[in-house]
C-alpha cells in the first residue's frame, strides 16, 4: 500500500468554526497545489475550511508511489485522507479527478466545481469535439523523456497564452510550483497519460450534486467550442465563462474569479 497522502489546512488556526464546510481544491498536471495560494488568500475570513491536496508524485506528495496511476486509484487514496464530505474543486486533471470523486463517492461530495477542464481533453475530428491536438500531448510525451523541467516550463506558457497579462501570470505561476519539488518524470508520463485516454463523458450526467463549470474564452487546452457540447452531457451543471481568461482563470482574473466561486457557494452550499 502506497503512503498516505499528506494535505494543507487554511486558515491553520482555531478560529474556523466546527461546522464549516471544507473546500478540497486540486491542482492541475505537472504543478502542485501551491498554485491555489492567491485565492485562498481571499476566503480567509470565510467560513469555509480550505484543503489543498497535491495529486500522489506531486508536491508534498512527491514520495507517494501508487499502482496503477489511474483516476480510481487516485480517488481511493484522497477519499482515505478526507474524512468528510466537502466540496470539491478541481482544475485541469484536477477537475477530471474531482469529477471522478463525485461519480465514485458521491456521499463525501458536497458540490463539484470543475475550472478549466473538459470531460476528455483530446480532440476528435471523427465526432467534432474540440481539444488537445493528439501530436501536442505526443510532443509532451516525447519531451518528457528528456528534459521533464523544460516540459513543465513549455507547459506553463501554454496555460498563460491568451490572458491579458501573460507576462505577470507566467511569472507567478512559476514562482508558486517551483517552491515545491518537481515530480519525477515517471510521475509526469503517468499523469500525463490521464488527459490523454480518461473519457467521462458518458458519465456527466450521473452527477447529482450541485455542479459548476469555470472556464477561460481564451483557453487553448479547453477550448471554448467545447463548452456547448458539455452543456449537452452535464444538463443540471451551470457554466461561467471568464473574458479574455486562458487556461488559468483564477490566476489571471483572480478578484472576479472568487467572486464567481464564492456567490455560487453561499447559494448552492449552506452552511449551518
Amino acid at each position: 500500500m502506497a503512503k498516505s497522502l499528506e494535505f494543507s489546512i487554511f486558515p491553520t488556526n482555531d478560529s474556523i468554526k466546527k461546522e464549516a464546510i471544507p473546500i478540497v481544491f486540486l491542482h492541475g498536471w505537472g504543478l502542485n497545489s501551491a498554485i491555489w495560494q492567491p485565492l485562498l488568500t481571499l476566503f480567509n475570513n470565510s467560513s469555509y475550511q480550505l484543503i489543498t491536496i497535491d495529486l500522489p508524485g506531486f508536491g508534498i506528495n512527491n514520495h507517494v508511489e501508487i499502482s496503477p496511476y489511474s483516476l480510481t486509484t487516485i480517488c481511493e487514496h484522497i477519499n482515505q485522507v478526507i474524512d468528510q464530505p466537502a466540496v470539491y474543486v478541481g482544475w485541469s486533471l484536477g477537475g477530471l479527478v474531482a469529477t471522478e470523486m463525485a461519480l465514485q463517492y458521491p456521499e463525501q461530495v458536497l458540490a463539484l466545481v470543475t475550472v478549466a477542464s473538459s470531460p476528455y481533453f483530446v480532440e476528435q475530428s471523427c465526432n467534432d469535439w474540440p481539444g488537445i491536438k493528439e501530436n501536442v500531448l505526443n510532443n509532451f510525451h516525447q519531451q518528457l523523456a528528456t528534459d521533464a523541467a523544460k516540459t513543465i516550463s513549455g507547459f506553463l506558457k501554454i496555460q498563460a497564452m491568451g490572458s491579458p497579462h501573460i507576462r505577470q501570470d507566467l511569472k507567478l505561476i512559476t514562482q508558486l510550483v517551483m517552491a515545491h519539488p518537481l515530480p519525477s518524470q515517471q510521475t509526469l508520463a503517468d499523469s500525463l497519460a490521464l488527459l490523454s485516454h480518461c473519457d467521462l463523458r458518458p458519465h456527466l450526467s450521473q452527477i447529482k450534486q450541485p455542479f459548476l463549470r469555470l472556464y477561460g474564452n481564451n483557453d487553448s487546452l479547453v477550448p471554448k467550442a467545447v463548452i456547448e457540447k458539455i452543456d449537452n452531457l452535464a444538463e443540471k451543471s451551470t457554466k461561467h465563462i471568464f473574458s479574455h481568461a486562458s487556461h488559468a482563470p483564477f490566476i489571471s482574473h483572480l478578484d472576479d474569479f472568487y467572486q464567481v466561486l464564492f456567490s455560487w457557494l453561499k447559494i448552492n452550499i449552506k452552511i449551518n
